[in-house]
């Protein structure tokens, strides 16, 4: 299936303003006042599409084009008559008609324009009827020379009134007129010096600088583009000292003084008064021009009326008044007035308004089925009143054949039970000696079953809150019905939120979510029926939900705007960021992100105020900040303040329920006010307590505030910026609303009985503030669900409860609580349902029945009780059950102290189980049925027995009498049986002291054996014993037990701590002696050892490559070998990896096969050899005593 999508698009300000929004609906309902269309695929007559306009002058430099097109069932032919005789287009080379097309075009190529002047109308023709255009005045554009004249050179007096005249040729269309000097400079005009209507240049008085010899007049010809000029004007402007009276030329001599100052004087018009008549729709233009010394001011008034301001405008230094489509309200007389510091002068313009015929209503086209009756109004108006003449295919209509289906009455013809075949096209002529009016209106004859035009499937998407149009062209004769459904099944009718037009069109004047869905149209007439759907989707609007704010930065920081929006999920946003309304610069310090603009390195040219515009293809919205830019250093910092308090609170526009509240804003202290919030004190109901009424934008100062009824208002204003609020205002003047009926009735109303036979109705109060005028009672209202009485009635005062008595038990009441005062009621109350008292059940549960799944659970079974008797909310059944005794047990040995236990169901169960029951044993069960009020009886009391199960441990297992290779075990029966014993299983088996045990031997005892001798155990092992009991459902848990036959004891644990055995004790102490020997003979071998001579000889032999180390810096020292025995503070190793043997060649390697361990003297390993020991030659007289074995073995001690 194809899906249409249609976007209603949505703007900032048709979304907030509700007039754009009324042009909006009218732009989109415009095609339902026009002319009806017909299907191309069906008969009709003609009907022109297309045509020139009324008065078309030509290029004679390009063709001719005059335009006709017109469309019909069959496709028309076209005919032109010119000058009121039939034009033969075919008999004229230079003529050719467009295929298809009544359109001519005229080749003038070579040819005399003028011989195809004239005027001429075009008509178009089918098998139903005959269209004609209007009368179309074809006229050469012209742009004739200027005549030749002589100009005089004109010489004047300083301080006189001047005109040179232009006079150009007549055009056609007429030319643009400027004047410009001989260096096609224009010339300054000012107040002093301009140019008339007629193209003729004023000097109200003249001035020496107005001496030249180059005043040229020039006339544009827009359509040959071309430019004449006449011939240049020389003006000499004479002093007084110098003034030649033969030569001195003046349009007036208004004082015996001409050069001194003077009263304004009107240049044009002439005289106190004159007439003007304009045609209603055309521009009216008034030109008043006065001289005078000083140059006068000019101004206009309309006596008797105002100016209209919306069409009105000033020219020519306001000596030209431009209305633009006048009205015949514009008529009347027009003063204008002249005015310097020596006096004035006034000069009265008549003007009149006449008027061109003009539509009121032009007649449209029929479409009659058969029998049908139909009328044709052609209402026009004009200044005098047009002549109505109308006609049939072209012809005047009394000179048509005639027809007794049709009356002419004035302007209407009435059709009386058009039959097929009648179609024609009826023209109506509308005239007067301003102009006429054609207009063509067809009548088809048709018998058609409806179709719907518009597509199927279209898909309309719509804003919240905004206009959907849903159309549903349809075309059928007779003319269809047309039905609205929502969703295939909700019948849609022409009443709130819906508008069904005449042309089928439904409206949704304020679209919401609920209204998305699919919709239905049905077009229906006498000959069948056809319908479409289409699709509405209401989308969330878009919103920004953080706006950019106003920023103060220093240059070269950054700056960051944010903008985060919210929007209908599947619309696409597109973000745009402008500056000063313009694009962003491009920089690339300019970073735009999903929901921020930030701005790097701000200069001071970044200054300004920065836009982000949020866009759908359905809606949009905008927000704004200003950015500054300020000094980095040594600016002191700006401080940012909380602002003044507002000042000077007004209440205007007072009404009952609203008021204006108006304020001055106080200072801001450098952060801008963002929001204003406005409290309200009700100074009747609760003085002193200041309550949050609305909040308003920053840049407003005045806010609409809905008020109640009977509240004292006082009102009072706190501004907000970043830092914080200010101080409150004062407070306005008091403001007194009057007393009304209450706007709302309690809420929170419940009906709950708290006693049998009683209802207990509470609600929440209303406030005084809510209460809207004093005696403020509540009206109660009850009555009994589902039963046909009259409600009874209590009105209460200072209460919020009621109780009703002698009431059933446990049933529904309807209940309502409205508020009343003293001027009337409140609201219609909405109803509750409430429930009297509940007392307790009456009756018990029947048909108990337990199903025994097995040895420890059961399953309970009972017949649900009747709703009347619970006589209150079925809470659930409490179920009780208790063990009775065991089966094996007497009924003396009944547990008289046994407690029930209790288990309790919802109440919409009817079963439950029963877990933890003891096997074989007996239990009692009963039911009671459980409601808020509390228990009912007891059901009939119900046993069952559990069935055998598996034993618990036997009680004890004892070990008795042990000797060396025997030991006896005794132990008693299970505490809990389970069931009837069968008897008992031995099992045991040896253990060690690790996790390795023996095999295991089994042995089985009847019931009545508890004793058992084993015999032939190992002394040395212990074992470990298993015992259980027995019934025929098998064996029960294990006691078990440990024990030696040679200890004759029991083991609690075979857990070993090594530390106690004899055996290791005694090696713990060998290995101690001995290493205290070792330890003596080490220290003996020691104190034997001699002094090495290792510190003579390298005294004796210094090595370049052998240096002592220090201590403290790593480097090396002596060595050394004292009696109190200190280490050595350091050795080193040559570079080439070899020690040398200077001192002393004492070595382990002597001993050995060469080792590669080098030692110290007391025999700490010192460095590395890298070979056999080899002498030096300059190895000489060393010691050749080397240290014992046992030595080196000294350093390991």
């Amino acid at each position: 299936m194809d899906f249409t999508v249609v976007h209603l698009i949505v703007g900032e300000n048709t979304m907030r303003s509700s007039g754009s929004g009324a042009v909006l609906l009218m732009i989109l309902l415009s095609h339902m006042t026009s002319a009806l269309e017909v299907p191309l695929d069906l008969p009709q007559p003609p009907t022109i599409t297309l045509q020139s306009p009324k008065d078309y002058i030509f290029d004679p430099r390009e063709n001719i084009v005059i335009h006709c097109e017109a469309k019909g069932k069959p496709h028309p032919n076209f005919s032109w008559t010119r000058n009121g005789s039939h034009f033969d287009v075919e008999q004229d080379s230079k003529v050719l008609m467009k295929p298809s097309s009544g359109t001519l075009v005229i080749d003038i190529s070579g040819e005399k324009a003028e011989a195809y002047e004239g005027t001429y109308q075009c008509t178009a023709h089918n098998d139903h009827g005959t269209a004609i255009s209007n009368n179309i005045v074809i006229r050469q554009s012209r742009s004739p020379l200027w005549s030749k004249e002589r100009l005089e050179a004109i010489t004047v007096q300083t301080g006189v009134s001047l005109v040179l005249q232009c006079r150009p040729p007549a055009g056609l269309p007429p030319p643009v007129i400027f004047w410009m000097d001989n260096i096609f400079q224009r010339l300054p005009l000012d107040n002093r010096v301009s140019q008339a209507l007629n193209g003729d240049l004023y000097f109200s008085n003249v001035l020496p600088e107005d001496n030249r010899n180059d005043y040229i007049c020039y006339a544009r010809f827009p359509y040959t583009q071309t430019i004449q000029q006449k011939q240049p004007i020389s003006v000499t402007v004479l002093e007084m000292d110098t003034m030649n009276d033969t030569s001195l030329y003046n349009v007036t001599n208004f004082s015996d003084n001409p050069t001194g100052e003077r009263r304004p004087g009107f240049m044009t018009p002439l005289g106190a008064s004159s007439t003007k008549m304009v045609l209603r729709g055309e521009t009216l233009e008034l030109e008043c021009i006065a001289e005078g010394l000083p140059t006068p001011e000019m101004s206009w008034q309309k006596d008797g009326g105002e100016l209209p301001t919306s069409r009105v405008s000033f020219l020519n230094y306001k000596k030209t008044l431009k209305i633009l489509d006048v009205s015949e309200a514009d008529a009347g007389d027009y003063t204008c007035t002249a005015t310097n510091r020596l006096g004035t002068a006034h000069h009265n313009i008549k003007v009149n308004v006449k008027a061109a015929p003009f539509w009121i209503s032009a007649p449209r086209n029929l479409i009659l089925a058969p029998n049908e009756t139909g009328i044709l109004t052609c209402r026009v108006n004009g200044d005098p009143k047009p002549d109505i003449n109308w006609f049939v295919n072209g012809v005047p209509i009394e000179n048509a054949p005639e027809d007794h289906t049709r009356k002419v009455d004035a302007d209407t013809v009435i059709l009386s039970r058009v039959q097929s075949g009648s179609s024609a096209v009826y023209q109506c002529n509308a005239s007067n000696e301003f102009g006429y009016l054609i207009a063509n209106a067809f009548v088809s004859v048709l018998a058609e079953p409806p179709r719907v035009l518009t597509p199927p499937n279209q898909v309309y998407q719509v804003i919240t809150n905004s206009l959907a149009l849903l159309h549903c062209a349809t075309f059928g004769s007779p003319i269809p019905t047309i039905t609205w459904f929502k969703d295939s099944q909700i019948s849609i009718k022409s009443e709130d939120p819906y508008v069904i037009h005449e042309n089928g069109t439904l409206e949704i004047n304020v679209a919401q979510s609920q209204n998305s869905g699919k919709y239905t149209c049905i077009a229906t007439n006498n000959l069948g029926v056809k319908e479409n759907h289409v699709f509405l989707e209401v989308k969330e609007p878009t919103r920004i939900l953080k706006q950019p704010e106003y920023k103060v930065v220093q240059r070269g920081t950054s700056a960051v705007f944010e903008c985060k929006v919210k929007h209908d999920p599947s619309l696409i946003p597109t973000m745009t960021w402008l500056k000063n309304s313009g694009e962003l610069p491009d920089d690339e310090r300019f970073e735009v992100d999903a929901d921020s603009l930030t701005i790097k390195d701000v200069t001071d040219e970044d200054a300004g105020t920065y836009t982000c515009i949020m866009n759908t293809t359905l809606d949009r919205d905008s927000a704004r900040a200003t950015l500054t830019v300020v000094e980095a250093t040594p600016t002191p910092a700006i401080v940012y303040e909380k602002p003044d308090p507002p000042t000077d609170l007004e209440l205007t526009d007072q009404t009952e329920r609203s008021v204006q509240l108006t304020w001055i804003p106080g200072d801001e202290h450098n952060s801008p006010t963002q929001k204003f919030l406005i409290q309200y004190e009700d100074l009747l109901h609760e003085p002193g307590i200041w309550v949050n009424m609305t909040e308003v934008a920053g840049t407003r100062t005045t806010a609409q505030l809905d008020l109640s009824p009977y509240v004292y208002y006082s009102f009072r204003v706190l501004a907000k910026n970043q830092v914080g609020y200010s101080q409150p205002s004062q407070p306005s003047r008091q403001y007194r609303t009057n007393p009304a009926a209450p706007d709302e009735n309690p809420s929170d109303v419940h009906g709950e009985g708290t006693e049998p036979g009683n209802l207990v109705i509470s609600w929440k109060s209303l406030t005084g503030f809510q209460s809207n005028g004093p005696g403020l009672e509540y009206k109660v209202l009850w009555r009994q669900s589902d039963v046909d009485q009259d409600w009874s009635s209590k009105t209460v005062a200072n209460s919020s409860h009621f109780v009703v008595s002698g009431v059933p038990v446990y049933v529904p009441y309807e209940i309502k609580v409205q508020a009343l005062n003293d001027y009337g009621n409140g609201p219609e109350a909405e109803v509750v349902v409430g429930y009297s008292g509940e007392d307790m059940p009456l009756s018990a549960a029947d048909g108990v029945l337990v199903m025994v799944h097995n040895s420890t659970v059961a399953q309970v079974h009972w017949e649900p009780v009747s709703s009347h008797s619970v006589r209150g909310k079925l809470k659930g059944y409490k179920v009780y059950y208790r063990r009775e005794r065991g089966l094996h047990e007497t009924e003396e040995e009944v547990d008289q102290e046994a407690q029930h236990q209790v288990l309790t169901f919802s109440g919409n169960q009817t079963e439950g189980r029963l877990p933890g029951l003891q096997p074989y044993s007996l239990y009692i069960i009963f039911i009671r049925v459980l409601n808020s009020k509390g228990e009912g009886p007891q059901s009939q009391e119900k046993q069952f027995e559990t069935p055998e199960g598996v034993p618990g441990p036997p009680s004890f297992l004892n070990v008795v009498n042990p000797s060396l290779d025997s030991l006896t075990l005794e132990w008693g029966p299970p505490v809990n049986k389970n069931g009837r014993l069968t008897g008992y299983t031995l099992k045991y088996q040896p253990v060690s002291n690790t996790t390795e045990v023996g095999p295991v031997k089994v042995m089985d005892f009847l019931v009545n054996e508890t004793t058992v001798t084993l015999d032939n155990l190992n002394s040395s092992v212990l074992y470990k014993f298993y015992l259980s009991a027995k019934t025929i459902k098998g064996a029960g848990a294990n006691v078990t037990k440990e024990a030696s036959a040679v200890m004759g004891t029991t083991v609690p644990s075979r857990h070993v701590d090594i530390a106690t055995q004899g055996w290791f004790i005694g090696l713990m102490c060998a290995i101690a002696l001995l290493i205290l020997v070792l330890l003596i003979v080490c220290f003996i071998k020691r104190n034997k050892g001699g002094k090495y001579p290792v510190k003579e000889k390298e005294e004796a032999h210094q090595d370049p490559e052998i240096q002592p180390m220090k201590e403290d810096d790593g480097t090396f020292g002596e060595y050394s070998d004292t009696e109190d025995h200190k280490p050595l503070k350091g050795s080193r190793t040559p570079s080439n990896g070899t020690v040398r043997r200077d001192e002393s060649d004492d070595s382990l390697v002597d001993y050995g096969e060469g080792g590669d361990g080098q030692f110290n003297e007391d025999g700490s390993f010192i460095g590395q050899y890298s070979g056999k020991k080899e002498k030096d030659t300059h190895e000489g007289n060393e010691s050749s005593e080397a240290p014992s074995p046992v030595n080196a073995m000294n350093s390991f001690v």
